[in-house]
């Protein structure tokens, strides 16, 4: 079998080419998504601070919550935490004791910024911000001393040579420092460079360890590095100081861990690498399957004839699948060694686009190894025979004598098993949308019956294909009539093979579905996010910094007679334990700190139920998606943890509306700011007292002692919903993956499908229909496959739409765009037109007489 098959393969090159294209693309995505997904487990940067430190015990920057799953099982699920987690002083003591130990040295830092003497904020190298650390860290890095002297006195800094060139100071001159407070001044008393010359990944200064605790007290222990003895392995060292420690909330690195210790930008930027690529990854693998089912079916049923010869003479349907299993898993392995390559290029071109939306950082790594490329061709070949295999069942299941009828017309109908799959996804349909409509449920749910909802759509109007494609005709065909000559026979070749016009239609109906229920599901999303953000801000003022506002500044402003009220407005994120369709997972929360006194005043989340004032330390408010989504109500108790990872049981006082435009939980203020790494707010909201005069002057003036805060009139929408728009901008990259993909598809399958059509063609022009005709046959018969697939993907999409938006806003009407459904709409629909009249055109150029000998 495996030689007739790669003669066959050798025979019909061009029949086997639309089926290689689309795996070769398959291939590519998936191993750049393998890619993405062994980076992000893998993430790390190589070591600065800690590279002179054996072993490295550091916070483990992740939480972990056990819960029972459906079946009962106990289920293990982790959290990243996006705040540094802090270390206890004591636990220096127990590593110390640790045979094999040298010395241990505590790494005691915060972030911090610098001032220019013209009060210019600094933004640090490569705009990562300034970290200020005690002196004594400096042996546990690959620093040096370049020029100067230690910091010794109480007013004295060392700043790396980067940072120095940067802020044009050398040692003797002033700068200052800022942490939460007004800024201080110090005196520059010595550089420090990596040693290999060049510039630290993140810029750092070093203050004496007294100054330190006294000028930044927000500074806390991020690490502690250990130096190992002279002949003791780092590796057997730290086995041991895990032991010793007995601690889950700690980590202890090694190797290339350091740099994950030091960097908590990169740990947590390949937390969220990790699931972006299983999503992209997934969606793909799900489209892949469709697309190549719909391919190879269409490749089988052009093979009709030669299938039925073998059966006539003697050949068994196993050997016929074995054949064809052969051929899927020769160009499966082709394309995918082909594709790659490709991938390889794509997952960079991936790479930079995360970055410059700030979902990684611009210099984060990707690891490569042979792991992703031998998965995506694995999982290409496989992809091939599961899609060929489905699609060569009915033909290798009728009998010899039947054979060669059943080649020599297609056959009128639908099976009884696929009418009756195609009648229980369409029962499921109708069954999720009610109970969408029907139920309160939250919005988690009913998004993710929304997502469930367009693709089983979409795998029934696959099944019920040729019934799909009939009762199009029906409705379009006597348009078609009313244009002549050329009309009459599209709309008669439609009628004759409703088959061949549904393995048309599906791919268009797949990436117009699936494209407008992403992409308008975000729009949705973003419109009532601004909306809630501008609804919800009724203060007068806002004062807000690049890099944070210190929290002493609300309180200024608070004691101002001005106003009636003021509040810090920190944020941070809470992970959870949620439900969703009825399954337990752990969920991350964004989470905002506030002053109880100043909701409703200057900020309203809308209160449903409760009171919102009665916020303290022990006490949360959360939204109504987030109060659906964990199951508590007022009185409640809510079990959290910190950004930091600290545990926090807390009683929920109040349920709010306007969780989309602000945040999920909303806290007291200074317990969220003592749990976040930098201990500053994100601005200050503030509401004027009745009848008290202009405070723009007064603010301004209270702002310039704080270098880089700005006043303005509100908050920036654009810039409260950046996050959200990032993840937007995600969603978007898939849909854009899918649409190329599908294209590939929807041009394969059209083109495939218009050359198997020559000899028809031949056969028209040698009875008198002229070329023109011929040409404005297929334009109307693409017109047919355009109307359907558009108009049936519209279609299918605005069920799952209508659950998004009643999840959203309550209202059944989602935000569509005009200008994005025509993008989505016109590409699939000159797709489609390039796919039939391209190769259209070409096979006209063939002499009648050539083309009607011609072997199939």
């Amino acid at each position: 079998m495996l030689s007739l098959a790669l003669l066959t393969l050798r025979a019909r090159k061009g029949g086997f080419v639309g089926t290689f294209v689309a795996l070769l693309l398959g291939a590519a995505v998936l191993s750049a998504c393998g890619i993405l997904l062994e980076s992000g487990i893998r993430a790390g940067s190589s070591a600065e601070r800690y590279a002179a430190a054996d072993v490295v015990v550091a916070g483990r920057q992740e939480v972990e919550l056990t819960f029972k799953d459906l079946d009962g099982s106990t289920v293990n699920e982790s959290q990243p935490l996006p705040e540094r987690v802090p270390l206890r002083t004591s636990s220096a003591d127990r590593i110390t004791g640790v045979d094999g130990v040298k010395a241990v040295i505590a790494d005691v830092g915060a972030p911090v910024r610098l001032v220019t003497g013209a009060g210019q904020p600094v933004p640090g190298h490569h705009g990562t911000g300034v970290e200020a650390h005690n002196w004594s860290s400096l042996g546990l890095g690959d620093f040096r001393l370049t020029i100067g002297h230690a910091p010794r006195a109480a007013g004295e800094i060392v700043l790396d040579t980067a940072l120095a060139a940067q802020t044009h100071v050398r040692p003797g001159d002033d700068i200052r420092l800022m942490s939460t407070s007004v800024p201080r001044t110090f005196q520059v008393a010595g550089l420090v460079a990596l040693k290999d010359g060049g510039a630290p990944r993140r810029s750092v200064v070093f203050l004496a360890d007294a100054t330190l605790r006294q000028s930044v007290p927000e500074a806390s222990v991020q690490a502690f590095g250990v130096l190992a003895a002279p002949g003791a392995s780092p590796h057997r060292l730290a086995d041991a100081i895990r032991s010793v420690l007995h601690d889950d909330t700690l980590a202890v690195h090694t190797g290339e861990g350091r740099g994950r210790a030091e960097f908590l930008d990169v740990t947590v930027s390949g937390s969220n690498l990790v699931v972006l690529a299983a999503a992209i990854g997934g969606n793909v693998l799900l489209v892949a399957v469709f697309v190549l089912y719909a391919t190879t079916s269409l490749s089988i049923r052009h093979r009709r004839r030669e299938i039925a010869l073998l059966r006539a003479i003697g050949t068994t349907p196993g050997q016929i699948r074995r054949m064809v299993a052969a051929e899927a898993a020769a160009t499966g392995l082709l394309a995918g060694v082909v594709g790659c390559p490709a991938g390889l290029l794509l997952v960079y071109w991936l790479r930079d686009r995360f970055a410059g939306h700030g979902i990684v950082p611009s210099d984060f790594g990707l690891a490569l190894s042979p792991l992703p490329f031998l998965a995506a061709v694995l999982v290409t070949v496989l992809t091939a025979l599961v899609a060929v295999l489905s699609a060569a069942h009915r033909a290798t299941r009728i009998r010899p004598t039947e054979a060669l009828g059943e080649a020599a017309v297609e056959t009128p109908g639908l099976g009884r098993g696929r009418r009756i799959t195609g009648g229980v996804l369409l029962v499921l349909c109708a069954g999720i949308f009610v109970t969408g409509l029907a139920q309160d449920a939250d919005f988690f749910t009913l998004v993710g019956l929304a997502n469930a909802l367009v693709l089983i759509l979409v795998v029934a109007v696959a099944v019920l294909g040729p019934l799909v494609s009939r009762t199009a005709v029906r409705l379009l065909a006597p348009l078609l009539n009313r244009t002549g000559v050329t009309g009459y026979l599209a709309a008669a070749n439609t009628r004759a093979n409703v088959a061949r016009l549904a393995g048309a239609i599906t791919p268009l109906v797949l990436a117009v579905s699936f494209s407008s229920t992403v992409v308008f599901a975000q729009t949705t999303g973003l419109r009532e996010s601004a909306d809630q953000l501008r609804a919800g801000l009724v203060a007068d003022h806002v004062l807000t910094a690049p890099s944070g506002v210190s929290p002493e500044l609300a309180e200024k402003v608070r004691d101002m007679k001005q106003v009636a009220s003021a509040t810090g407005l920190v944020r941070s994120k809470v992970v959870a334990l949620g439900k969703m369709l009825g399954a337990q997972e752990s969920v991350s929360l964004s989470a905002q700190g506030v002053d109880p006194r100043a909701l409703g005043s200057a900020l309203d989340l809308r209160p449903r139920e409760g009171n919102m004032k009665a916020l303290s330390r022990n006490t949360v408010a959360i939204s109504t998606t987030t109060a659906s989504w964990l199951g508590l109500g007022v009185g409640d108790t809510a079990r959290l943890h910190l950004g930091d990872g600290t545990p926090l049981r807390a009683e929920v006082v109040a349920v709010y509306e306007r969780g989309f435009g602000f945040t999920d939980v909303t806290m007291d203020h200074d317990l969220l700011l003592a749990h976040t790494t930098g201990k500053v707010d994100e601005s200050v909201l503030v509401r004027s007292a009745p009848s008290a005069p202009d405070l723009t002057q007064a603010l301004s003036h209270l702002a310039a002692a704080y270098p880089g805060t700005v006043l303005r009139d509100g908050l920036a929408v654009d810039d409260q919903l950046a996050e959200q728009r990032a993840n937007a901008w995600v969603n978007y990259l898939v849909v854009g993956v899918i649409i190329a993909y599908t294209a590939i598809t929807v041009v394969n399958t059209l083109a495939m499908s218009t050359a198997a059509r020559r000899r028809e063609f031949a056969l028209l022009r040698l009875s008198g229909t002229a070329r023109g005709q011929v040409v404005g046959m297929m334009r109307r018969e693409s017109v047919i496959v355009i109307a359907a697939g558009v108009g049936i993907g519209t279609l299918l999409s605005a069920f799952p739409l209508v659950l998004v938006s009643m999840a959203v806003s309550g209202t059944p009407i989602p935000a569509v765009t005009g200008l994005g459904y025509l993008a989505i709409a016109g590409a699939t629909a000159a797709l489609a037109a390039a796919g039939t009249m391209l190769p259209t055109r070409m096979l006209l150029r063939i002499r009648p007489v050539e083309a009607i000998g011609a072997k199939e």
